[in-house]
């Protein structure tokens, strides 16, 4: 959490990483549980293809992750989402709680979350959630393309 809070300060960034007991396990829970739209939410998710690991940050409204756009987007022929392992080899986090900053991977990003001010996502650590501007997330993270 140290290093996150490091990177967000360096970056000069308007956040909160807001503590909780529940564990949030779905985009509805996290709707629920803050009171927001569900297109707030924003999980990372971790694919795997044969030029390696991406990040996916994704309105939680975005519904079925459609595999043949990232294919052509990513030029790879082989895309799926990492395993619970590979996910925490990569990540250094569970599923469910991976960072919405992880600037060790390329990350696409779906350009519907720029719809709000604030999305709210992972920070690494279970029971804590991460509010940023999807404008920051673009300006940290290394964006190498978007979807919708």
């Amino acid at each position: 959490m140290d290093k996150l809070v490091s990177i967000l300060s360096e970056h000069n960034v308007d956040y909160e990483i807001i503590q909780h007991t529940a564990q949030i396990n779905t985009a509805q829970e996290g709707a629920e549980y803050f009171g927001i739209e569900i297109g707030q939410t924003a999980p990372t998710l971790i694919l795997k293809t044969e030029k390696g690991f991406f990040g996916l940050i994704i309105s939680g409204d975005y519904g079925r992750v459609d595999f043949e756009i990232l294919r052509e987007k990513l030029l790879v022929d082989q895309i799926k989402l990492a395993s619970p392992k590979e996910v925490e080899q990569v990540t250094g986090s569970k599923i469910g709680s991976v960072s919405l900053i992880n600037f060790e991977l390329p990350i696409i990003i779906d350009s519907q979350l720029n719809r709000f001010e604030y999305v709210y996502g992972g920070t690494g650590k279970p029971q804590t959630s991460l509010k940023i501007k999807p404008y920051d997330l673009e300006k940290i993270n290394k964006i190498v393309g978007y979807i919708r």
